[in-house]
């Protein structure tokens, strides 16, 4: 392959540009989805994937990586149909990110003004030029003919590793394991789906329980996702490490235990510490077995039907039973920037503060009457009880740390429940912080179904559906794992639309080459240089200008139509 590199010399190539003379132009953009898929190219992120990826094709005419890089744009755009890959591509920027030996160059068609493509490819069989690097049918197929239980082994095996190789996994080793449903049209033909009765909140109720009159009570047709999460106190990431799309009826108990020993598999002991469950998901055999052969604590609260959930709660009637203030951890400090305000602005907002706050309090006291207190009671506080040793449910094999929360109203009700834990080195303020982690998950289903439309299913063969719902939480734990490693923590809790906007454009030029050197012009000093350059100078460089224009149409000859 001909190599030609480009020295950077702005003076050499404004002077030649003010004297008529240049080889080539064009407007250079720089978004976030091309830093994105440079950074993931460039620390090699794809090409791991795509090397072990379980490919249904005997012979590669596309790469992998290629395959892989056209699935992420598409779920970066929220484009579900492979249809929609020829507009997204051009609207996109992994385009700018595969360089010029896999895309061409972009060029506006004189009269309509249509953006076009055009791609060198792979092979030589296509009759029209190509203005993509594959056809939106390969993607389809491809995906369609991946099986499903393939798909989902490689997905638990390699994100995993490509996590670990990128050195994010937090040291104190947090994961949720949750299930959610899918729903999906009430169409019959949606292979492996199940059709179940839920109420208001979209919670499972039993047909035999349903009253037909009720009409809080719907039928949906539905699958079960069921994932296992990777998060640090902090909230400051959230990776899908693994992941199983079953049929909706299936219950998830198993398949979650399941999933954390895959991970292990992966990357083996020492990653996963703490696995933070909900009442759904408990199985005192499995939490035994994480315990004992694979060193993972969990934290589950109890069912109030189990004998330990009353044994827990008779400890509290123990004459030497103690409890004591629930005290949430404080919020870490935020981050150093990079330019803190200057001494001066410090000194008056900090004198600022302290005016307001002596204001308030002197409008506070001169509103109140004499005889009232000068301050409300403080909120009753949750008190929490622990006990360790907890032998008594026969199903685990291992001693249990059991924490009683006692919340208290302000009206002096209260209420308890119970979390347990295989950990005997947890306090119970720190068995109640970690389980508090678990809600955050609520949320981040909401990103993926409503934000990055990971419901939207045009197929019903069920490989596409696991194959949709997989790339999307790629996307999504890749896109996270790329604001970790450039630093930009505070935007990984927001959608992906809005996380967008903030990170894009980075850049808006025109770059100018002239003997193998060039330089990059903004777009009004490019404007300006081209209004200061006078005749006969200006006909020269209007010419030249033609000619690069008709380079660039003739491209659009032979394109075939999108």
């Amino acid at each position: 392959m001909d190599l030609i590199s480009f020295h950077y010399d702005r003076s050499f190539v404004l002077d030649a540009l003010r004297q008529g003379d240049l080889d080539y132009l064009e407007h250079v953009s720089e978004a976030a989805e091309a830093d994105l898929f440079r950074h993931l190219i460039r620390r090699q992120v794809i090409q791991r994937l795509a090397q072990t990826y379980p490919t249904p094709r005997k012979k590669e005419e596309v790469p992998v990586w290629i395959y892989l890089s056209s699935e992420l744009t598409l779920k970066l755009h929220g484009a579900q149909s492979y249809h929609a890959f020829p507009r997204i591509l051009r609207s996109g920027g992994l385009i700018e990110a595969l360089g010029p030996e896999m895309g061409g160059r972009k060029t506006a068609h004189p009269e309509t003004g249509d953006v076009t493509l055009a791609c060198p490819g792979f092979n030589d069989k296509n009759d029209y030029d190509r203005q993509t690097p594959c056809d939106q049918d390969f993607l389809r197929k491809f995906a369609h003919d991946t099986k499903t239980d393939r798909l989902h082994a490689w997905f638990n095996r390699e994100v995993p590793r490509c996590l670990r190789s990128l050195g994010l996994f937090d040291s104190e080793g947090l994961f949720i394991g949750d299930a959610s449903y899918l729903f999906v049209p009430d169409n019959q033909h949606y292979e492996q789906s199940d059709l179940l009765w839920f109420d208001e909140h979209n919670h499972p109720v039993e047909a035999d329980k349903v009253d037909l009159r009720d009409k809080r009570y719907q039928q949906h047709r539905c699958y079960k996702l069921v994932s296992l999460i990777h998060v640090n106190r902090k909230l400051d990431f959230f990776f899908v490490v693994a992941a199983r799309v079953v049929p909706g009826r299936r219950h998830e108990c198993p398949i979650l235990y399941e999933l954390v020993e895959e991970v292990v598999r992966a990357v083996h002991k020492g990653f996963i510490k703490v696995l933070i469950v909900d009442r759904g998901l408990i199985d005192g055999e499995r939490m035994g077995h994480l315990k004992q052969k694979l060193a993972i604590d969990t934290i589950v609260p109890l069912r109030t039907n189990m004998d330990l959930y009353a044994d827990a709660i008779g400890l509290t009637r123990l004459r030497d039973f103690a409890w004591e203030p629930y005290v949430p951890p404080a919020a870490p400090p935020p981050a150093a920037t990079a330019s803190p305000r200057p001494a001066a602005v410090e000194k008056r907002e900090a004198k600022r503060q302290r005016t307001l706050a002596q204001r308030k309090a002197e409008a506070a006291a001169a509103a109140a009457p004499v005889s009232a207190p000068t301050a409300r009671a403080p909120a009753p506080p949750t008190l929490l009880g622990l006990g360790r040793g907890l032998l008594s449910w026969s199903q685990c094999p291992v001693p249990l740390t059991a924490v009683v929360n006692r919340e208290c109203d302000e009206h002096g009700q209260t209420k308890d429940w119970v979390l347990v834990s295989t950990a005997a080195r947890f306090s119970a303020a720190q068995i109640r912080s970690t389980y508090e982690l678990r809600p955050a998950i609520e949320e981040r289903h909401r990103q993926y179904k409503c934000f990055w439309d990971l419901t939207r299913m045009h197929s019903c063969a069920f490989s596409l559906v696991v194959n949709q719902a997989l790339m999307v939480l790629l996307a999504y734990t890749l896109v996270q794992a790329h604001l970790v490693l450039r630093q930009r923590q505070q935007l990984t809790g927001g959608v992906w639309e809005r996380t967008w906007q903030l990170l894009s454009p980075t850049l808006e030029v025109v770059a100018v080459y002239y003997r193998q050197r060039f330089c990059l012009l903004t777009l009004a000093e490019f404007g300006r240089i081209l209004l200061d350059i006078a005749e006969p100078v200006r006909g020269k460089l209007r010419e030249k200008l033609r000619r690069i224009e008709r380079e660039q149409y003739s491209l659009l000859e032979t394109a075939r139509s999108p």
